[in-house]
């Protein structure tokens, strides 16, 4: 497979469900750690009827990968407050995390039902159709997010995907760069803008992208690989199957690394 080709696989792989977007939760044990959750309880001990106090440490357990302990806490939330909006977003996250899609979905729809204005449940409803190839609610509900003026960064980054996706690399730019503001600690816009880049032969501002998304965070597979994809492209083959091999060693099953180590170690 040429670098074209690779490129191509890239983007496609960008809107595929096996990728994991900024909207996910991302493993933080220190949020589930015995003191930080004694004192999220003493806070429920003091107010057993206030659904607040389940809904936070339900987000806790979310956070630290106690997803079942994070389901019961938000039913309670759910129990004793049914119009709970954030609860049924929170809860629906937790389900996506779950592999549990139209549990989510489920959960979004209500919250929306409750708070037509939520941008968080747009964000969360429109990744679940998303993940489902139905990209044109998907992009229909990130276009509502926006339209409500949010503050939350996934809202550009996951319509620059679809745009990505449509061929369309200078909206995707736009809405990457927009995420960027909006999340500057995440690497995921940093690495679409890159790929949105390398469609339009720009590998100058991409491989910038890419050593950006490695500096943010260099436990990401996909920005070694695509590190590794400039170098291919620049021909220096033994720095791209550096990169590769590090993507790899991150991610054994990211394909793309995979392929891009064949091509480079080989020299096909």
């Amino acid at each position: 497979m040429r670098p074209a080709l690779a490129l191509a696989a890239l983007l496609a792989l960008s809107a595929c469900a096996t990728v994991e977007t900024d909207d996910m939760i991302r493993i933080d044990r220190a949020q589930g750690s015995e003191e930080n959750i004694a004192s999220l309880s003493s806070v429920i001990a003091a107010n057993p009827q206030d659904p607040e106090g389940y809904n936070v440490r339900g987000s806790a357990y979310g956070r630290a990968g106690e997803f079942r302990k994070a389901l019961d806490d938000f039913n309670r939330a759910i129990q004793l407050n049914p119009r709970f909006y954030q609860a049924y977003a929170n809860r629906g996250l937790v389900y996506r995390n779950m592999g549990q899609p139209v549990e989510a979905a489920n959960d979004y729809n209500t919250a929306l039902k409750l708070n037509p204005n939520y941008d968080v449940a747009y964000i969360g409803r429109g990744n679940i159709y998303r993940q489902a190839g139905r990209i044109n609610e998907a992009f229909g509900d990130f276009n509502r997010a926006i339209e409500l003026d949010t503050t939350d960064g996934r809202a550009y980054h996951n319509r620059g995907l679809i745009y990505q996706v449509r061929g369309q690399h200078d909206k995707a730019i736009e809405d990457f760069s927009k995420a960027i503001s909006l999340s500057p600690s995440s690497p995921e816009p940093h690495n679409g803008r890159g790929l949105s880049y390398v469609a339009l032969n720009n590998d100058e501002n991409a491989f910038a992208d890419f050593n950006h998304a490695i500096e943010l965070d260099g436990k990401v597979a996909e920005s070694w690989a695509n590190q590794a994809l400039i170098y291919e492209r620049r021909g220096d083959k033994a720095k791209a199957a550096k990169s590769y091999a590090h993507a790899l060693g991150l991610d054994p099953k990211y394909q793309p690394a995979r392929d891009g180590l064949a091509r480079t170690r080989t020299g096909a």
